[in-house]
């Protein structure tokens, strides 16, 4: 199958995209579509996070679950909203924590694109979702595809970053070989858990540290 993805991830995930998972994949999203479902990002911007991020220049992954499920909200970047829309409370805590840590003060727009094209893959864990339903294809076979995604770059890379946040991104820890990579775990920065660890945890100035350790360029967290 010809999947239209950034070219260096194309190689990396090339035996994944003829499997039977990722077939039942495509026909699962056209067969809903055809019914008149909603179905959220628009196809063009399903693999958004890695087109942002080649694969060459990923040095940090920030993991979320599934997209956001309003009208114009998911754009195939984790935690993001484009320029325009209101950011949803956990991208404000976010900001919040930001603030806190580096001094950054909170942004106009929740659009992390910048972060993006840094090197900072913005993954979901499963990329659509139907519109105001969440999770709604959990189990479509998404999770197989992106735990691929995190072996893959936890086997071919060296001194990534990743930053799990709640019990369901921690969950990912053991797909990732930790003698080579820093992990570094948090509370999700959901309004509901925020306060028990989130707040606090100074992942943005810690991710610089240690890329800058090992000599790697630091992400710009300015958006």
């Amino acid at each position: 199958m010809n999947v239209q993805i950034e070219a260096g991830w194309k190689k990396a995930l090339e035996s994944e995209f003829n499997k039977p998972y990722f077939l039942h994949i495509v026909h699962f999203l056209k067969t809903e579509k055809n019914i008149g479902k909603i179905i959220y990002p628009p196809g063009s911007l399903i693999f958004n996070a890695f087109e942002m991020s080649p694969f060459e220049k990923t040095k940090l992954i920030l993991l979320g679950q599934d997209p956001y499920h309003g009208p114009g909200q998911a754009h195939g970047l984790s935690f993001s909203v484009p320029d325009g829309i209101r950011p949803p409370p956990s991208l404000l805590n976010i900001f919040k924590e930001l603030n806190t840590d580096i001094g950054l003060a909170i942004p106009g727009t929740g659009n992390l694109r910048a972060w993006a094209t840094q090197g900072v893959l913005l993954l979901n864990a499963y990329l659509t979702v139907e519109a105001k339903k969440p999770m709604s294809h959990s189990q479509i076979g998404w999770g197989e595809f992106t735990d691929t995604v995190i072996q893959k770059l936890s086997y071919v890379k060296q001194n990534l970053v990743f930053l799990l946040w709640g019990k369901f991104a921690q969950e990912k820890q053991v797909l990732i070989d930790e003698t080579k990579h820093l992990v570094l775990k948090a509370a999700h920065p959901s309004p509901y858990s925020a306060d028990k660890g989130f707040f606090g945890c100074r992942h943005f100035s810690k991710s610089n540290e240690y890329l800058m350790k090992n000599r790697i360029d630091p992400i710009d967290w300015k958006l």
